[in-house]
């Protein structure tokens, strides 16, 4: 099992932090990879709702790479696990509230199979580079308060 985890504070309330990170629409901002991302069913950032997506893969392929929310807890929580595509993947977002800003903590877990299983160091470097797009996100909702 590969786990990547990390975390910033946030300069912003928990609830905007939340509303920002739900909104599906609004990855591409800050997770380098994201190409399109659309609602396929369910509501939008509720539990259930599903997303189709294309991401960009290592030797610049585009890949489908389709998730489902799995818990949705306004201002606290996000959880979410990848239904298609060549790694499935669960992760979060946990907010806590410290003073006037947040802490956000994005986790990720995956079992590596096939090709992946034996190449676990470069999936894990991969996955730490991922989680550690939170500092694209504080950048993106720091710089939108200030606006």
């Amino acid at each position: 099992m590969a786990i990547a985890e990390y975390d910033v504070v946030i300069q912003r309330d928990a609830r905007s932090v939340y509303d920002f990170l739900v909104d599906a629409r609004n990855l591409p901002s800050w997770r380098t990879g994201v190409r399109s991302i659309e609602l396929e069913s369910g509501a939008a950032g509720s539990k259930g709702a599903v997303y189709r997506q294309t991401i960009a893969a290592p030797g610049g392929r585009i890949v489908c790479g389709d998730f489902e929310i799995t818990e949705a807890r306004p201002g606290a929580e996000i959880q979410y696990k990848v239904l298609a595509g060549p790694e499935r993947t669960r992760g979060g977002y946990y907010l806590s509230t410290e003073g006037a800003s947040t802490r956000v903590r994005f986790a990720l877990e995956c079992e590596p199979r096939g090709l992946l299983a034996r190449l676990k160091s470069p999936f894990r470097r991969r996955m730490k580079a991922e989680v550690c797009q939170l500092e694209q996100l504080k950048s993106v909702l720091e710089e939108q308060a200030e606006q």
